[in-house]
């Protein structure tokens, strides 16, 4: 006999799960699209840098759409 005791019971390892595709295709379309739309037209005559701030915008309004979406209409 071993000296420690064991359980009997497996523990259920829970796979990790990745979010959902649609958070991803939001945060993209709308990194893209803040970084065209906002970052070239709107702020043409500004500095370069204030474009990669618009996309990055962008990017983060899509976490929380896409989660809502999710959360709505569920993935795609």
């Amino acid at each position: 006999m071993s000296r420690y005791a064991r359980s009997r019971t497996v523990r259920q390892v829970k796979p990790r799960q990745d979010w959902p595709a649609v958070v991803y295709l939001w945060m993209i379309g709308l990194g893209i699209l803040g970084y065209l739309v906002v970052g070239e037209l709107a702020l043409m005559t500004r500095p370069h840098p204030l474009h990669w701030v618009a996309g990055l915008g962008g990017v983060a309004l899509g976490v929380p759409v896409g989660w809502l979406w999710y959360r709505w209409r569920g993935d795609i």
